[in-house]
């Protein structure tokens, strides 16, 4: 078993999702069907963890592995939810049932310790009313959540929907014509910047698709931003910088909101996405790096300054994905312990804790810089 490096490689999201479906199907039970899921997704995550350690695996494939196996995984949750709510009802389900995938799973840039954030959206079947089609659909989109997550010996998946319209208060699935409502009478600009990621990722494809051509609408505005909205997303971002670091927290250490770290590189990514993405359609991509990367062939950005906010992100990622690894639980924070932080810096292929300190400070201060010049650019 994983003799070769080809052992070790991704194995693709159709071949994970025929293979999470297949085996999900041989049990009636839900439960029984979401545990053999979950099993396949214990050996996924093993396997590709064994890629990374050993350097076969780059971070941007580590990103997209992890993100296909949790695709695979919500599309058996989803069928196994179906089932079972077929089995109870004795009738075929009357709403259609798409899974649209956001934030890190949306941009397929997962880490070991992502959640998987997502939107439910169902459409009604002809001639069925929408009260039932929408009580199938919230017990349904509740099953898949509860199965991702029920106390096992296998890792549990988090299904986290937060980042619909009203957030914990609002339902949990909507329809098409409820989302747009939504989003044209009382969207907010964070929530039209939480919707570049958004993207298909299991259940009904044609609804998934349809919702995206809605969503297009309002992350990709042809208007762009005004001066005032622009200073709104400039406000937000030193808020959560200040009100999210945890109590104790070393922002120096801090991977994710500290200076230079992963929040720096997104929200420079996604504030130009929302001023040029309406008429600039090649920055209408859902991974970080490619918007950095597309934003520089249009002069949106310096060469230099979308280099080192990438090479920045990736070594974030890198040493989160490590840190996870060595201590079998998620942190944002480079360690303290001196024991932690020599195996995190090892398995990175650093001499000493220190030297990844070092290389860290080096390339968040350069980051910061680089975030700094762009994020507060006013260029037209």
């Amino acid at each position: 078993m994983l003799e070769e490096d080809a052992d070790l490689a991704p194995r693709g999201i159709e071949a994970l999702t025929l293979e999470a479906l297949t085996v999900a199907r041989r049990h009636q039970d839900s439960t029984r069907a979401i545990e053999a899921v979950r099993a396949v997704r214990r050996r996924e995550l093993f396997r590709t963890a064994v890629g990374d350690l050993v350097g076969v695996l780059s971070v941007a494939d580590v990103g997209r592995a992890l993100t296909d196996v949790t695709a695979a995984t919500l599309e058996a949750a989803l069928d196994a939810a179906t089932r079972a709510y077929e089995i109870q009802t004795g009738k075929p389900i009357p709403t259609r049932i798409s899974i649209i995938a956001m934030g890190r799973l949306g941009g397929r840039e997962m880490s070991y310790p992502s959640d998987a954030d997502v939107l439910f959206v169902h459409e009604p079947l002809p001639d069925v009313l929408e009260e039932e089609a929408t009580a199938a659909a919230h017990a349904i989109a509740g099953e898949v959540r509860r199965l991702s997550s029920l106390p096992s010996p296998e890792p549990p998946l988090v299904v986290d929907a937060d980042l619909r319209p009203e957030g914990k208060q609002g339902p949990l699935v909507r329809t098409l014509a409820s989302y747009s409502a939504y989003y044209a009478q009382w969207g907010e600009l964070w929530e039209r910047q939480a919707l570049l990621r958004a993207t298909p990722i299991a259940g009904d494809r044609d609804l998934g698709e349809r919702f995206i051509s809605l969503i297009d609408f309002y992350r990709y505005s042809t208007q762009g931003l005004d001066k005032t909205q622009i200073r709104e997303i400039r406000r937000i971002k030193a808020r959560v910088e200040s009100e999210r670091l945890p109590r104790g927290a070393d922002k120096t250490r801090h991977l994710k909101l500290g200076p230079g770290g992963l929040s720096d590189a997104e929200w420079v990514a996604q504030l130009i996405q929302l001023r040029f993405g309406g008429r600039e359609v090649k920055l209408r991509t859902t991974s970080t790096i490619e918007v950095l990367q597309r934003a520089t062939a249009l002069q949106l950005i310096p060469l230099g300054d979308a280099a080192t906010l990438s090479d920045s992100w990736r070594l974030a990622t890198q040493i989160r994905n490590a840190i996870m690894l060595v201590r079998g639980r998620p942190s944002d924070e480079i360690p303290r312990d001196v024991r932690d932080l020599l195996a995190v810096a090892q398995v990175l292929g650093y001499e000493s804790g220190g030297a990844l300190v070092d290389a860290w400070a080096r390339q968040s201060r350069r980051a910061r810089a680089a975030f700094e010049r762009s994020f507060f650019d006013d260029s037209p």
